[in-house]
């Protein structure tokens, strides 16, 4: 990628939800919502302190996480859609539950 975030914001590529419901329906584009998840592509350095220290950011590229439905700045980057967004838009970040059961 030829982007680099500035400070606390990241760049943030949406995960597409599954197209079909439970029962095999397909839901067309104009009635789906748009994805609250995301794979973290980059992030800034980290916000500077009041004593000029960078705070580093707590994600990190290959996070996945969620926003909120209206969070972020929508953006073309080298030809795919993704949201530029500050660290703090970020309500969580998804563990990954492969990991979780290895480790039980």
């Amino acid at each position: 990628m030829k982007f680099r975030p500035l400070h606390d914001r990241v760049v943030v590529r949406r995960i597409d939800e599954d197209e079909r419901t439970k029962g095999g329906i397909i839901i067309p584009d104009t009635a789906k919502e748009k994805p609250q998840q995301g794979e973290i592509v980059a992030v800034g350095p980290g916000e500077t302190d009041e004593k000029g220290q960078v705070q580093p950011l707590d994600v990190k590229p290959g996070d996945r996480v969620l926003f909120g439905k209206w969070s972020g700045t929508e953006v073309k980057i080298d030809g795919e859609d993704l949201l530029i967004m500050k660290e703090s838009d970020i309500l969580g970040v998804l563990e990954d539950s492969v990991a979780k059961k290895k480790a039980a």
